[in-house]
């Protein structure tokens, strides 16, 4: 409705993204993300559980992670291979709790 064009998954999917034109929208199935952020024991309707992720894709998340350390950052997932979706993943929350994700193609994907 909204003509973003989606080049990566459907309706279907746990996963998919669209084209906006300056950005890529991505749609990441709540119940998955929490999984990979350590809060799937939680109730669905728990503050705890994210209803937004900022997902940034990055050259090498290791570099990445350590550089945002180095100044003070603290990271709610360490630097994670993610196979089944082919890239590696860390996450972080900013000041006001809202999910962050760094991540990158895995090589062998």
């Amino acid at each position: 409705m909204l003509g973003f064009r989606p080049p990566f998954g459907d309706e279907n999917e746990v996963y998919a993204e669209f084209d906006t034109g300056a950005v890529t929208l991505a749609l990441f199935r709540r119940d998955i993300m929490a999984e990979a952020v350590g809060t799937a024991g939680l109730p669905p309707a728990a503050k705890a559980q994210d209803s937004v992720a900022f997902i940034y894709s990055v050259p090498n998340v290791d570099e990445a992670v350590r550089e945002l350390e180095s100044r003070g950052v603290v990271f709610v997932a360490p630097p994670t291979d993610r196979d089944e979706r082919g890239i590696r993943t860390a996450h972080l929350r900013d000041p006001v709790g809202n999910l962050i994700e760094f991540n990158a193609t895995l090589a062998h994907a």
